[in-house]
């Protein structure tokens, strides 16, 4: 027979409650009522507080943790979180290319979407992201400049000096970026200093960019700003982020379309 829980403070319970949905991916409401042995409208107070915080989206059922300084996702659940409007936005980036030749492919899954948009396209492809270039390492039709340097595991994309060294020989027509945090006022970060100088040096090295963003990066500051809202020729994100939002960011010098 399962002991019932020991009772704790709202505060405790929710310092725990956000562990578990950075480990598993997920908080679920039912599971941590019975877990926590509290009522259902207890957890989702806590989930309230939390999403408040921007440390945590609320789904149905539950919710999903957002990323911050202490803490960054990994390609897998990228793959599996909001992934109907990260479809969206990769086919409506594709539509911006507008002749460019060359193009630098951000590390995330949204960038792997768009390189399996542009695999039978004519053009040269510049990565840090080793799932970017196995998308497209049967084309045909795309040389694909693979950056070295030191490998992340989470994210399997290259960073540090190797990679900064070969981007900054570089001039390229588009970049396709993406980011963990963007506000109006902290910009674009990123929880790790050396992912942040990968993405700022090929926004520098770029003619044009394009921010590619789901609705819950949105408010959200991690550790390390890599670029502001205007340094963006347009920002791509999805319907779920509010008209009034997406004003905001406009205001800044940058093109918000919502798909």
């Amino acid at each position: 027979m399962t002991e019932p829980a020991l009772p704790v403070d709202s505060e405790t319970r929710q310092s725990r409650i956000l562990a578990i949905a950075r480990v598993e991916g997920r908080a679920d409401v039912a599971a941590l009522a019975e877990q926590f042995g509290v009522a259902t409208e207890t957890i989702r107070r806590d989930l309230k507080v939390l999403a408040e915080r921007r440390l945590v989206k609320r789904v149905h059922g539950g919710a999903i943790p957002l990323e911050s300084a202490a803490f960054e996702s990994d390609f897998g659940f990228r793959s599996q979180v909001d992934l109907l409007q990260k479809q969206r936005i990769a086919h409506h980036a594709v539509g911006l290319l507008h002749g460019a030749e060359t193009v630098f492919l951000d590390e995330g899954f949204t960038p792997r979407l768009v390189a399996e948009l542009l695999a039978d396209r004519t053009l040269t492809v510049v990565t840090a992201s080793l799932l970017v270039a196995q998308a497209l390492a049967e084309s045909s039709t795309v040389t694909v400049f693979l950056l070295g340097g030191k490998l992340r595991g989470r994210t399997l994309a290259t960073v540090d000096s190797w990679a900064l060294r070969q981007l900054a020989e570089l001039r390229i027509d588009l970049a396709f970026m993406g980011t963990n945090g963007i506000t109006a006022t902290d910009g674009l970060t990123t929880p790790d200093p050396a992912v942040a100088a990968v993405k700022r040096l090929a926004v520098e090295r770029s003619r044009r960019s394009v921010l590619m963003a789901t609705d819950a990066k949105f408010g959200v500051t991690t550790f390390i700003r890599f670029a502001e809202v205007a340094d963006f020729e347009t920002i791509v994100t999805g319907t779920e982020l509010a008209e009034s939002d997406a004003a905001r960011y406009t205001a800044l010098g940058t093109r918000v379309v919502r798909v």
